[in-house]
């Protein structure tokens, strides 16, 4: 593909994944889902993850000890990883680059890509649903909210929030070919 056609393919995905990012950003023009996607968002800041970690152990005794300590392992290495992609590809967030996306929520850092909400909530649900069933009916939705708060709340395109699950997955199998 010559440099030109790349170039006109790039802008139209761009505007493709644009018109997506600004169809999902008005859903936090309205209160109550803005209020359901910040308070998912603060969750997915790794407040709730932490407390999965550490509540293993106390629901489900020591055999829960090592899914636990792979969990927080893989915690660290996607925050590494996420670092290191959002540093090294400084894709700016979708409110910096589109005046028509509302930002409705301060995000953590700068760049967009990926998402390490995302990331790290598809992570640590696959590991610990793998390991516990009967937790997937609160992980999986809290997941799906997390995920879906990012482009709604204007701080990812939907790429970010794609690779974030894409990495977070493989994070995932990694850990459960540890634990």
């Amino acid at each position: 593909m010559k440099a030109t056609a790349l170039s006109a393919w790039i802008a139209r995905a761009d505007a493709v994944e644009y018109a997506l990012c600004r169809r999902l950003n008005r859903g936090a023009a309205f209160a109550i889902p803005r209020r359901i996607f910040r308070l998912a968002s603060r969750l997915g800041d790794g407040v709730i993850w932490y407390a999965v970690i550490v509540a293993l152990p106390l629901l489900y005794g020591r055999a829960a000890l090592r899914p636990a300590a792979v969990m927080a392992l893989t915690g660290l290495a996607g925050l590494v990883l996420y670092k290191l992609l959002k540093h090294t590809l400084v894709r700016e967030r979708p409110f910096m680059t589109h005046a028509n996306i509302d930002r409705a929520m301060a995000p953590l850092d700068r760049y967009s890509f990926p998402s390490g909400h995302t990331l790290h909530a598809v992570s640590f649900t696959v590991q610990a649903v793998a390991h516990y069933p009967a937790l997937g009916w609160v992980l999986i939705p809290l997941t799906l909210l997390i995920a879906g708060s990012r482009t709604v709340l204007g701080l990812h395109y939907p790429t970010d929030v794609l690779a974030g699950a894409l990495i977070g997955l493989a994070l995932a199998v990694l850990g459960l070919s540890l634990a």
